[in-house]
């Protein structure tokens, strides 16, 4: 297949369609656009988890077991930060400090993120650019019954468990998206959200005024893959994050979320059908390589066929 590609993504789910894409496609002519809401300090380490969840998928080095970090993973240093009483509801595994530690070092000495984040890809001899959707600093908020909490907190420390009242994004009005990810949207033939979390994990991307501008202005065709299989989220919150926000938990309710953007949806098959947008029904639970490989062909597909 020719073409530029374009993807949106973040989390475990859009790191899984954007591995299917890149053994389906030219690797050079993928990029994916990657949440950076999520981004934070621990320790003073600076952590980009949907980053390298991304990066450690295509590199085959992700920990399928735990279904986050890296494989073949030891703990030496979460044991003796416990041992010492140290804050430990945020693991981080032996050879994944390596990638904070150059990370907070290289942004230490100058460097943005989508420099150190290509550092990563050369390194790992990918060719698929990986672009976080800025390099200002965009955090993600999320206000909970018990008060607001960071996201990581929320997601990781508290599991998600706190009744989410709103999201918000601090920053988001005053940061820009990098002049590549715009040049992505821009000159791409296709223009793919991935299954993410549309609140947590797409929102954040969009929160910027710029970058959801190009996106409406762009001509390629904008198609979404739902993170919804059977009537639920395969993995993480969204269908509980839906119904406390007071929104039905179907594809109808998530292709509302992005009125204005879509040209085109993916739902699984047999799932409820959006009105007034073009869909198609297919097998969108990637359990294995096939599964993701198959689901980015069928993407592809849909969407070259909504181009005139």
């Amino acid at each position: 297949m020719t073409g530029n590609y374009t993807v949106l993504t973040g989390g475990v789910g859009g790191a899984k369609l954007v591995d299917g894409l890149y053994r389906t496609v030219a690797p050079d002519r993928l990029t994916a656009i990657v949440n950076t809401g999520d981004d934070f300090h621990h320790y003073g380490l600076a952590i980009s988890p949907d980053i390298d969840t991304l990066l450690y998928t295509l590199a085959e080095k992700s920990n399928t077991e735990l279904g986050w970090g890296r494989a073949d993973e030891s703990w030496n240093f979460m044991a003796a930060l416990r041992e010492l009483g140290g804050e430990n509801w945020f693991n981080l595994g032996d050879g994944d400090m390596a990638l904070h530690i150059l990370r907070t070092a290289a942004l230490g000495n100058g460097k943005s993120l989508t420099q150190v984040t290509d550092d990563f890809v050369r390194r790992w001899n990918l060719a698929v650019k990986v672009l976080p959707m800025t390099n200002d600093r965009i955090s993600t908020w999320v206000d909970t019954a018990g008060g607001p909490l960071e996201f990581q907190r929320y997601f990781v420390e508290k599991r998600c468990e706190p009744v989410v009242e709103s999201i918000r994004f601090e920053g988001s009005a005053d940061a820009q998206p990098t002049p590549d990810a715009l040049k992505a949207i821009n000159d791409c033939e296709v223009i793919i959200i991935a299954p993410s979390n549309p609140w947590l994990s797409i929102d954040p991307i969009l929160s910027m005024p710029s970058l959801r501008s190009a996106l409406i202005k762009s001509e390629a065709p904008v198609i979404l893959v739902s993170p919804l299989v059977r009537g639920t989220s395969v993995k993480g919150p969204t269908a509980k994050l839906m119904g406390e926000l007071g929104l039905e938990i179907n594809n109808r309710s998530i292709a509302a979320h992005y009125e204005g953007l879509l040209d085109g949806i993916i739902i699984h098959e047999g799932d409820d059908v959006p009105e007034s947008i073009p869909v198609f029904e297919t097998n969108t639970l990637m359990v294995n390589i096939q599964d993701r490989c198959n689901l980015a062909k069928v993407t592809l597909n849909h969407a070259k066929s909504l181009i005139s």
